[in-house]
């Protein structure tokens, strides 16, 4: 039994919420208390969320409410936590059996840090790896670089020391839960990174990672909220907002909209960060459909035979 106060916010993912809560109650050091609130699902969640609960080892509790959305879920879990480290995992995402005593490790060695992170495996709806964030990300050593370049730690993988989090919330006027709360956080301490995977990202058709208009906007609007934090100034402020839209764009070709991410692109090409990225994208968006699919076709079965998710 460990200090970690596990939470999952639960909302309209009965064909996921088994699994999720299955890898929790299987970790090899068991947290001290789960607790499941469950957002006003329209599905079956809270019958399985039961059904899974009652053969909890450790203290588990489900509340079933009304819905008000993923940020203010998040607040109301905090706000009923207790303990040194804090843990929050969706309810379509999985994590790997050794998660929390690994991330103990990590910090236990790092008094200073606010939360660990690392890399995940991507798992579509069909249960299959189709990649991982080894493949697509580089995750900047500097919290703040990374924030600004619009990126974020994967919020599968984070692992939090709580005492860290007590003065701030979840923005329950935004629909990107992480970002922002992230930059919130960066004078708090260092955000440590574990190259292992331990986690499972999930991607599927209703999950706001499909939306990459949405990503992008919730993004831009965060640290229009949040100069200071970033360290952004008159001089600079526009420069990096220009990065992140191409950073974008670069998303949206490598999900297959050409369209989209030729026009963030042209509009926003100065914020490439070389005109190696440019010539990268270039060729890239001369690739026929064709080809980026037999690619990824090659991918997903690269990432089958490497890994695995039990």
């Amino acid at each position: 039994m460990s200090e970690v106060f596990t939470f999952v916010p639960s909302y309209n993912h009965a064909p996921f919420i088994e699994r999720c809560l299955k890898s929790i109650i299987k970790q090899t050091l068991s947290p001290k208390k789960l607790l499941v609130i469950d957002d006003g699902s329209k599905d079956d969640s809270p019958r399985i969320i039961e059904k899974v609960l009652k053969n909890c080892p450790f203290d588990a509790e489900l509340i079933v409410r009304e819905n008000r959305g993923l940020c203010a879920t998040l607040n109301e879990g905090f706000a009923a936590s207790a303990g040194e480290y804090f843990a929050y995992l969706g309810s379509d995402d999985v994590w790997f059996s050794n998660f929390l005593e690994e991330r103990i490790k990590l910090l236990h060695g790092k008094p200073n840090a606010v939360l660990g992170y690392g890399n995940a495996l991507y798992l579509n709806e069909h249960d299959e790896i189709f990649n991982s964030s080894v493949e697509w990300w580089t995750f900047p050593t500097d919290a703040r670089e990374m924030l600004r370049l619009g990126i974020a730690p994967i919020s599968s993988t984070v692992f939090y020391r709580r005492a860290r989090l007590e003065k701030y919330r979840w923005n329950e006027n935004s629909r990107l839960e992480d970002y922002e709360f992230y930059i919130k956080l960066c004078d708090e301490g260092e955000f440590v990174f574990d190259p292992q995977i331990l986690s499972v990202w999930r991607h599927h058709g209703y999950n706001t990672s499909a939306d990459i208009k949405l990503l992008m906007t919730e993004v831009l609007a965060a640290q229009k909220r949040n100069p200071e934090k970033l360290r952004l100034d008159e001089t600079n402020f526009e420069e990096i907002q220009r990065a992140v839209r191409f950073r974008y764009a670069d998303y949206s070709l490598y999900k297959g909209l050409k369209k989209d991410a030729l026009k963030l692109a042209l509009k926003n090409w100065r914020g490439a960060s070389s005109i190696k990225q440019i010539l990268r994208f270039s060729a890239r968006m001369l690739l026929p459909m064709g080809v980026i699919n037999l690619r990824r076709r090659f991918l997903r079965e690269k990432m089958s035979g490497k890994y695995s998710v039990s």
